[in-house]
Order: C-alpha cells, then structure tokens, then sequence
C-alpha cells in the first residue's frame, strides 16, 4: 500500500493497521526469511479539518467529458485511454481504435491502468490529466513495487517446488492428493494451473502470476493438517495478505470469455474447470474480502456466477460481493447437501454443470413472494446455528443470551461513566475480529494510538511494556487481523461518518462497524436543531446504514443521569425511545453502586429481537490483560480502608460471604484495584 499526500489533496480518511513485514508462520527455517527489518513511514494526519467528499460517478463522467476523454461505461467501472502509456489515435467516442486500458471505479473513483499497471486514486487522476502529476504520468508513484525480501522469497520457494506427479516417491504424492482432496484431479489440471508442491512445508504452492503470464508476483501455500474433526487447511500468501491480489486462474482467461465461475478456494477451482470446462477464478482472501482493486479484471464479463462454500456464511458474502460486482449480472450457487462446494461435489460426484444451471439470480424486483423467499428460509430452519451468526469465543455467557453475532442488526450499548465501556467493547469486537469479522472501529472520544494498545495487550493476554523483546511478534500477528480505524477524534458530522462506513463498506467489506460514542456526532448538528430530534435522526441513519449494507452496527450512547443507588434501565438511554426502538439488541454494562464506593460489574442484556432471550452475567475485570473474559491469577481480594491519618492503603479482606470487592473506576485508565465479583451475592 502507498500513501500520497498532494498539496490540497489529503488522502487517507482510513487508517489501516497495517505494518511492512509479515512473518512466515508455518514455513520451515530453511524457507523463512532473515530477522525482520522495519520500515516506519508517517500515516496520515489523525484528523481532517475539512471533510473530503466521496466522488460520484456523475461527477466522473462530467469530468472526463470537460477534458474531452473519450470512455464506456462497465458493470463497474469506466473505461478510458490511459495517460500512462504511448497515446494512441482517437477515432471517436465508441473507441473504435482508442486503446481503452484504463478502468476507473464507479463507486470510489479510483483507477487502474491494465497496460503499465499504475494505478491511484481520482486525484492523482486529475493531476496527471492536468499535467501537475509530479512524475505520476510515469505511474512511478502509483504502484508499489514488490520488496526486495518478498521477491527473492518467492523465487526461492518457487524453484524448490515440484509438481506433484514429478515426486520421487509415488506413495507421498498418494498422499498429498487425498490430504488436499485432488484424488480426483488430474495432472492436466494442475499442470494448466501451474500449481505445485512444496515438500519441506507438505504445502500446496499457487502461483500469483502477472497479467499474460509472464513475471511471478507472489505465491500462496495451502498447508493440510489432519484433525479429529477432519483436515484443516492453513493459508500464507506472500507477500502480505492486505497486498495480495491474485485471481487465480487469470492467466487463462482470454478476451473472448464473456462467463465466469468465482470461488473462495483454488482447489474449488481445478475442479470446476476440470468438470465443466469453464473459466474459473478464485478469490485471494476467500470468504472474507473482494478488493475493488480486482473489479477491473472482473469487467469484460457479462455473467458472473458466484459459488463460494457451502455454508451460510459464504452464502452472505456472495451476496455481498454480487452487489459489488453489479447484481444485475452475477447468479449465486446456494449452499445445501445436494450443492456443497465444488472439490466436494467432485468427489461425491455430482453433476457441476447441473448445480451451475439452479444458480439464482442476484437481482430481484423490490417486491418478492414467498416462493422466492423459500429456500432462504429452509437455509435457516436447517443450519440454526449459522443463522444465529458468529459466536464469542471470549463471552460464551453473551452466547447464551445473543446467540451470535449477525449482519445487519445495530446494537445499542450503555452504562455509566466510567464503567469501563471502551474497554469491554473493545475485547468484544477484537473476539469478533480475531474469526474474521471485517471491523471498521470508530473511536471519538479515545485515540487510535491508545485504543490500538488497549486491543494489542488484550489480545497479547498480557503486558508488553514488561516484555518488549515480544512485541514484534504480538505486533505482527495483530497486523494480520482485518481491522481498520477511523481516523476522526472529537466532534463529527453524521454525513462524513456514514460516508466513511460506506466507502469501507466497498473497499474492505467491512461486517462490523462500532462507534464510541453518539453523543460526540451532536456537535456539529445547527444550534437551531432540537436535540432529542437531532439524535434520532443519527440513530435513522446508523439503523437504515446497518440494513441496507447487512453490517452490523454497534453503538455506544452515554446514559441520562441517574442515582448512583438505582440501576440502569432501557429507559435510561439518552435521548428519546427512539434508540431502543430502533435497535436489535440493547446491552447495559451495569455498575452496582455500594455504600461504601464502586460496586462490581456485570452484563445485561434488555433487549434481543432475534429469539428474546434476555438476562444478566457477571464481569470480572483483569487489570494485567485489560480484559473481562479472562480471570486474574490470583483470587485474593483487595480492598481500600482509610488509616488514622486519612490516608488511603489496601489491605486483603477477610474472605467472609458479602465482603465488599473493589473496583476499577476507568479501566482504560487504570487508576484503581479492578473489582473481581462476589460469588456469594446473587445478580438480580
């Protein structure tokens, strides 16, 4: 990734946290590479004073029209003479002889040039257009380059991979197929996809291959570890997965294809090219992501069909990439017994070019009848536990109550000040992130740099200021998680928030967005506007946003000022009823005040659409790991007594039924003992 900063052209709006090297995890020592070597570089500004608008595609047309350039409007981009290359004759507006090698993004603006592979965003466009590029006419500037260290990696395991029918030993490529499930795959097929077999590592290599075929980008090594419950399969792409954009199988793809099959796997690949005969192309990160840096390849065809996995969750993400991709020409493969994905029904053997012709469209009228709605209800009714969304590996309590967390919802939490709110919300979003849940974190009241070290050490489990020889490590595995940040501090408006969610929304299928908190969004509403109305036209906003992009909303709302002896209620919300109205779930980090000073903590969920279930679970706050899932060490409590002088000490107290815990009045500040629960006392 590559960060431009052009007088008057501010460029970044996300941060993501992302650093320059990744390690090798799970190649052996002979393959890894030296120690890391890291390379700081100054990110963007924390805040913008001006907010900059997204581009439209309006805008665009306008644009390239004022200058004269020629160009045709795709599925999801516009294509256009590229300036980064020797200027061919024009003829007329159909491109009858005009070399149409650049694609520019409908959505975000941004560009790509097929023929010298620069690319940048709409401002750096506009710059080389009107000749202030700086050298960007060149592309210099506008595409990275692979490092040095990644590029002789590559080549290096590249060259001690063999194919599979080339081992010495026929009983271990017997045994690599049936790890890998290619028993059925012929050499054929893994000799047209160049796909190879790296010994040392028992791994899968995948070639990431330049546009022709002709220079070797990266790789990607599939891994195969046998379970109880089955083989396990463990991915590494080199280089790093945020800059790994391979489609695998393009390289076979010719000019004249007009159909295409997208997969979340490159074996599912071999077998549907290999039964059906069709163009084939797997996605670089699976399930997860389709970066829209990969749609200009995506343009020349005029039928996409999208068969992604056999779960619920592959189910969601074709529908969400079909939107990206223009639902009007993307058909979806849906998961069941008699669809699994294609490597299975291979070798189950299923007809694939059957399962191919029940693909359902994408693109539906807005009024629908039951009978196109079905099927989607017997997905539910026969995987409960898919629907119910993704589970807490942390918070199996928020488990029983939630059940999950689904796309789609907005979740309203609250509770004092103090309490600890920032801190639990972000061990519940970092649990999340760490499965793959695409997180988009918006934090107006803490800075990134403070809130990412809360996340590192809660997910370090530990304190890395007393271990600093750890913290490349921790650091790195941290880089790997699909988090991004919002980089607004203070007071912000609705519009700029929302049309930050909406760009990650497209850029980096984001599934979670969380912002901390609403009150600080106010600010910047006219002083004329009431108050309570102004609120709930955010918290419109936040629900409508939520429902239409199926990501799922969290938020974080200040309560009204109560008696420090009375608890929260879902009336105690700030502002109107709206709030809770509007929300799927309502969680209240409740504080019980004691007599003698702060009392402890404990979840409550008030309110649950999805099946009703409603209750109440302790919290135990752990100071070395800022965390509440996981307990301290040691069970002894403390608590604070005043001596003779007035002065504050801490004793240990005496163990007996009711004895008073103490608690942390900021967690993130860590000022105090954290409170640990009295399990004598019962929760209301």
């Amino acid at each position: 990734m590559w960060i431009l900063l052009r007088g008057g052209y501010p460029l970044r709006i996300l941060l993501p946290l992302r650093g320059e090297w990744m390690g090798r995890r799970g190649l052996p020592r002979s393959l890894a590479p030296g120690p890391p070597r890291r390379r700081y570089r100054k990110e963007a500004l924390p805040a913008l004073e001006v907010p900059v608008l997204p581009v439209t595609t309006t805008e665009i047309r306008q644009y390239l029209r004022a200058r004269g350039i020629p160009f045709q409007d795709g599925h999801s981009c516009l294509r256009a003479p590229s300036p980064f290359v020797k200027a061919l004759p024009l003829k007329d507006q159909n491109g009858a002889t005009a070399s149409f090698s650049l694609f520019i993004d409908k959505t975000t603006g941004r560009f790509l040039c097929m023929t010298s592979l620069a690319e940048g965003s709409w401002e750096d466009f506009q710059a080389s257009v009107e000749g202030r590029g700086d050298g960007a006419r060149e592309g210099v500037l506008l595409s990275e380059a692979p490092e040095v260290e990644d590029s002789e990696e590559v080549r290096r395991i590249w060259d001690r991979a063999v194919p599979l029918w080339e081992l010495p030993e026929p009983e271990e490529a017997q045994l690599a197929r049936v790890m890998f499930g290619l028993t059925r795959v012929t050499d054929d097929t893994l000799r047209r996809f160049n796909v190879r077999y790296l010994r040392p590592a028992r791994s899968l290599v995948f070639p990431w291959l330049s546009p022709g075929g002709l220079g070797l980008r990266g790789l990607k090594l599939l891994g195969a570890e046998g379970q109880r419950d089955g083989v396990h399969y463990k991915e590494t792409t080199i280089p790093r997965p945020g800059v790994y954009r391979n489609l695998f199988g393009l390289p076979l793809i010719s000019r004249r294809d007009v159909e295409v099959v997208l997969t979340s796997r490159e074996l599912d690949s071999l077998a549907l090219n290999q039964s059906t005969g069709l163009p084939t192309l797997a996605l670089p990160r699976g399930t997860a992501c389709l970066p829209p840096a990969l749609l200009p390849y995506l343009e020349q065809f005029r039928r996409i069909v999208l068969w992604l996995g056999d779960d619920l969750r592959s189910w969601e993400a074709a529908k969400l990439f079909a939107r990206k991709l223009n639902p009007k020409r993307c058909s979806l493969v849906r998961p069941g017994d008699r669809q699994p994905r294609p490597l299975e029904a291979l070798n189950r053997g299923l007809s694939l070019s059957r399962i191919l012709r029940t693909a359902l469209p994408a693109w539906h009228k807005s009024i629908v009848s039951f009978r196109q709605l079905r099927e989607e209800v017997l997905g539910e009714l026969s995987n409960v536990e898919q629907a119910a969304g993704i589970r807490w590996n942390r918070f199996p309590d928020l488990n029983r109550l939630l059940k999950g967390h689904r796309k789609g919802e907005l979740t309203v939490f609250t509770g004092p000040t103090g309490s600890g709110k920032t801190t639990f919300i972000s061990e519940y979003a970092l649990d999340l992130c760490t499965q793959g849940v695409n997180t988009l974190w918006g934090s107006f009241e803490i800075s990134n740099v403070r809130l990412a070290r809360v996340m590192l050490t809660q997910f370090a489990v530990g304190r890395l200021e007393e271990q600093l020889d750890k913290y490349d490590e921790w650091a790195d595995r941290f880089e790997d998680l699909p988090l991004y940040f919002m980089t607004f501090h203070g007071q912000q408006s609705i519009r700029t928030v929302i049309d930050t969610m909406q760009h990650a929304v497209y850029v980096y299928d984001i599934c979670h967005v969380v912002i901390d908190n609403l009150q600080f969004m106010m600010g910047h509403e006219p002083l004329s506007t009431d108050r309570i109305a102004a609120q709930d036209y955010i918290v419109g906003a936040f629900r409508k946003f939520a429902t239409d992009n199926s990501c799922h909303v969290t938020l974080v709302i200040h309560p009204r000022k109560e008696d420090d002896d009375k608890e929260l209620q879902t009336a105690s919300i700030f502002g109107s009823a709206k709030a809770s109205q509007e929300a799927d779930n309502v969680l209240i980090l409740q504080d019980r005040k004691l007599v003698t000073g702060p009392g402890k903590r404990y979840l409550q969920v008030s309110k649950n659409r999805f099946d009703g279930d409603v209750g109440v679970f302790p919290l135990e706050f752990n100071k070395s790991s800022l965390t509440f899932s996981i307990p301290p060490k040691s069970k002894a409590r403390l608590k604070k007594v005043k001596d003779d002088n007035g002065l504050a000490t801490k004793k240990p107290s005496s163990g007996k039924k009711g004895a008073v815990p103490q608690n942390s009045e900021t967690c993130l500040d860590q000022a105090h003992q954290p409170c640990q629960p009295d399990p004598s006392r019962p929760s209301r």
